[in-house]
């Protein structure tokens, strides 16, 4: 993107985009979500996106009980600028009636990417990292691959890791969460 470009964009605050949906600006199938105060176009759910959250929010609910919420394709408030909406959050217990959860608040994030790789691995996982969210699961499903990104550092993920077949991932903070990656892939569904 050309010096010109950057200069002429105008970020907005989440008080704003909430104004903006609040007015109608965006329809009510809108898939949007605000990313350092950009407001980003997300990509259509396709069959198997939908299918895997659906699976992997079936695994983490069962695996719950009262020690964590799973949040499925809801927003989560970073700072004043960003509000992206993750296919899986698990957060901590609480009420979040009054206000949208924060980043203090979150577990575990699993992005689920089928044509928004590039943006997810980019541009979502610094802004986690940057965020301190303790760790992310991101699922390529082009690619076949997990990767597990953890301790976040200085804006960035310290710890990134690829999981082989057969073995079993579970969370930092949420250990009862398992899930056994199949023989013969890099991930899978669980059910």
């Amino acid at each position: 993107m050309s010096e010109l470009m950057a200069q002429a964009r105008h970020r907005i605050s989440v008080a704003d985009y909430h104004k903006m949906a609040e007015a109608g600006i965006f329809g009510e199938d809108s898939r949007v979500e605000l990313i350092d105060g950009e407001i980003v176009d997300m990509a259509p759910i396709g069959s198997q996106h939908a299918f895997v959250v659906s699976c992997l929010a079936r695994l983490f609910t069962l695996a719950a009980r009262d020690d964590y919420l799973v949040s499925v394709q809801n927003p989560v408030r970073l700072d004043n600028c960003s509000e992206p909406q993750p296919d899986i959050a698990l957060l901590k217990p609480g009420n979040y009636m009054d206000s949208l959860p924060g980043a203090s608040d979150v577990l575990l994030i699993v992005e689920v990417a089928h044509s928004s790789i590039s943006f997810d691995r980019g541009v979502k996982l610094d802004l986690y990292a940057r965020h301190a969210i303790p760790e992310v699961w991101l699922l390529d499903l082009m690619n076949g691959e997990l990767l597990v990104s953890r301790k976040p550092v200085d804006g960035q993920y310290r710890t990134m890791h690829k999981p082989l077949p057969d073995e079993t991932v579970s969370s930092l903070l949420a250990p009862q969460l398992e899930w056994t990656v199949a023989s013969g892939k890099s991930w899978s569904v669980p059910f």
